[in-house]
Order: C-alpha cells, then structure tokens, then sequence
C-alpha cells in the first residue's frame, strides 16, 4: 500500500511509515494513492460472510502485502471480536449499534486494530512506540484499552478539563500500566493542536518515536470502514439494498471511512453528517467558505469538535470539488435543546434509549426521510452506549439503563492523571519529564 499526503501528491510512503508518522511533515493527511474496487460479485453477496470476513477482504484489498494475509486474518480476528448489529426501529429505520466492544464506542473499531497494526510492525524493533492522543470524550477511552498492555507502546492521552463525562473519564484515567492520562485546561481543539504540534517538534521527534492515535491516522480509518459493509451485509439478508447512511459527525473521521467505503464500490445511495452547534461543514456546504470556529461544548461532547481535521480527506476523496461531495453529503445541525427532545422521542416512541451523538444522528434521519421520501433503507449510527452519558436522561429513563460490567469495575479504581495548561511549552515540558 502506497500512501500521499493531501498537501503533496507526489509524496509516496508504505503503510508502515504512515501509520508511524501519523501526519506528513507538511502537515496533511496520509491517503491511499490508490482506492480498490471490490469484487462486485462479493458485495452483492456480503451477507453471505461475517464481520470478520468481511473486514479481512477490505484490510487486505487497502493494505495489500505490507502485512501478510494469514497475518493480517489473525490480526483482525483478535481486534475486531464483537458484533455490530443492525437494529430495526420502525419501516425504513434503523440503527447501526457500534458500542458493543470493550470501550462500548464505536472507536474500539479503529483502536483496536489499530494497536494490534503498530504491534505487529513494532517487532522489528526494541525502540519505544510513544501514542498521543487527544479526545473530546470516546476516543481515549478505545484507545486505552486498545493499547493496554501492548508491550512496547506507552499512550499520553490528552482530554479537555471538565468536559468529558464521569464515565469517559474512568475510562481514560484508571488502567495504569502504559496509559497515561493528561488533562487540559482547554478545549479538545486546544488538546488536538498540541498532539500535532508535538508531531512538528523536531526535538521530541528526535528523542521520542512518536505516533498518533487518533483518526489523522490512517490505521484508524481503515477499520472504519468495516461496519458499513457489514450494515449492508446485514440489510442484503432482509433483501434491502438502498441504504442511506446517517452520520453523527464531529472530527469528521466516522462519515469519511463510510465515504472511503462508498468509493470502494460500497453502493450508498446518500451519506448524513449529522452536527450539533459546531457547524463548521454545514455551514461550508452551503456557502462554500470553510471557517473553522472555536469548539462549544455541548450533550454530544465527542461531537465539539470547531476544525474537523478529517475533511481535508473528505475533499480529497472528491478531487476537491465541493458540488460533488454534496451530491453526496448532506449536513444537518441541532442544538442541545434538539437533542434533548430527541431522546425522549426515542424512549417513548420505540422504548430506544440512545446517547446524545446517536439522538442527533436520528434526527438527520428523520430530516432527509421528510425532504426525500422514497423506498430505501436509513441507518443511523450508535457511536457509544448511553450509560457513559447520565446526566442526559429523566432518572425514570436512566434506571432503565444496564450498565456494563466494564464500567461498574472502573468506580473503585484510583483515578491517574496530571494536569497540564494548554500551552504547548507546558506540554512539552510534561512530555520531557514524564
């Protein structure tokens, strides 16, 4: 597999570089220099294989020999060891429930495989692998776990103070072992310009072998696209095959892997990228002026996200042209005020209790069906399971909530973590000691 950088096409690098480099040090992002098709016959008879059949076919079309495929099989087994069901909520909806890995967050997907990549290629080596990562909330709790243990990897997981929720923060702060947890005085932005700084710091790059572990990098993306074959496989056995996918979207990673998906002859007939209050691509689909603004916390905190470091992808999957990602692409935005209402509309129409991220992903599949009616299947995401988010629910609503085994073992745990200002000379001089 040969890899670009966005801001450089002629640039070529294997797989292995760019899932240790994270970022091109032109600051774009790594994309394959070439998109496989897939076998029509397969995906006309994807129901016909599992998960992990599935994403074998897909990794192994993307990354070719870079890893061999009775490895690559053996890897993707042991990372992707969960289910993604499609559940049906009514005639012409349902949700994709993408919570039921070890983080219960869609980002086990990609954190799992991920770890389990950067392990494999690290064997050739005795150097420390360093991961950084910022999260506004989901992503550090996947990759913690992910990467537990990993022998040879040590995790810094940057998190913006008092805006993750209490169990997401378990998540992050409580293993111990290789994971570090720092906590930001700032905003996820803040906690993601420093991970990418940190990457253009020539001096860390020469103490530290540094990588990221967030969806800039390319081996997130890949394991992505996964579900969204699976989806389909899963509509094709109830004889469905007109899908459109609806997409809670914050750092804009989830819808481009669908997107990435789609352009390997993945057939989707619209792609919804679903917003709260931090609009930035909705407001560039419609005017055409990209104007990233400071993130606004809000119920769908893994969504607060001002300058979506994917949509350069989402351009370039699209050869730039904006009128092409929007026949596409439609964006929606809802406000907290939405979402709130969404929720119980869920509890008391289908007795579905979903977390804020999935309540708004419905509502712009509700939206598009209204504008767009037709025959044809929507999907809407679950990207995380409604316990990591209490505060959201009526307590009649939360006292229907099982919490997972994995979660009640955090409440016991001994938080560790260190606080940091969100400057990056504070960073640094973190990094440096620690």
């Amino acid at each position: 597999m040969k890899l670009y950088s966005t801001n450089n096409k002629d640039l070529r690098v294997s797989f292995k570089e760019a899932v240790f480099n994270s970022l091109p040090a032109d600051k774009g992002l790594y994309m394959p220099v070439d998109i496989p098709k897939l076998d029509p016959y397969f995906i006309s008879n994807l129901q016909n294989y599992s998960l992990q059949e599935i994403a074998f076919e897909v990794a192994y079309r993307l990354i070719g020999d870079d890893i061999p495929a009775d490895d690559l099989k053996k890897l993707v087994k042991e990372a992707i060891n969960f289910d993604a069901p499609v559940v049906p909520l009514d005639a012409g909806m349902a949700v994709l429930e993408l919570f039921h890995g070890p983080s219960l967050a869609f980002k086990d997907f990609g954190a799992r495989f991920m770890s389990r990549v950067m392990s494999y290629f690290s064997g050739y080596d005795d150097q420390l692998l360093d991961v950084l990562v910022a999260t506004s909330g989901d992503t550090g709790g996947a990759v913690a776990l992910g990467f537990l243990g990993v022998a040879g990897t040590r995790v810094t997981i940057l998190y913006p103070k008092g805006k993750v929720s209490p169990i997401q923060e378990l998540q992050l702060t409580t293993h111990g072992q290789n994971i570090r947890a720092v906590e930001i005085d700032g905003t996820f932005d803040d906690c993601q310009a420093l991970v990418k700084e940190a990457f253009n710091d020539p001096a860390l790059n020469q103490r530290f072998r540094l990588t990221s572990a967030n969806s800039i990098n390319i081996a997130r993306l890949i394991p992505q696209t996964f579900y969204y074959f699976y989806a389909y496989a899963q509509l094709l056995s109830q004889g469905l095959k007109d899908v459109v996918f609806s997409v809670p979207s914050g750092n804009f990673g989830n819808i481009g892997a669908g997107l990435l998906a789609y352009k390997m002859g993945l057939p989707v007939r619209q792609f919804l990228a679903a917003t709260n209050v931090n609009d930035t691509v909705p407001r560039f689909l419609e005017n055409g002026l990209y104007e990233p603004r400071p993130s606004i916390q809000t119920l769908a905190n893994a969504m607060d996200v001002g300058n979506p470091s994917n949509w350069v992808r989402i351009m370039d999957l699209f050869g730039g042209a904006i009128d092409q990602v929007k026949e596409k692409v439609t964006a929606y935005r809802f406000t907290d005020e939405d979402t709130r209402a969404a929720i119980h509309s869920l509890v008391d129409h289908f007795g579905y209790i979903a977390c804020p991220h999935t309540a708004i992903a419905w509502l712009a599949a509700q939206a598009y069906q209204k504008d767009h009616p037709g025959e044809y299947a929507t999907v809407f995401l679950s990207t995380a399971h409604p316990c990591k988010f209490p505060e959201v629910f009526t307590p009649e609503t939360s006292a229907k909530i099982r919490i997972p085994a994995q979660v009640t073992a955090l409440v016991d745990r001994e938080k560790q973590v260190e606080h940091v200002e969100k400057s990056y000379e504070s960073f640094k001089s973190y990094f440096l000691k620690a």
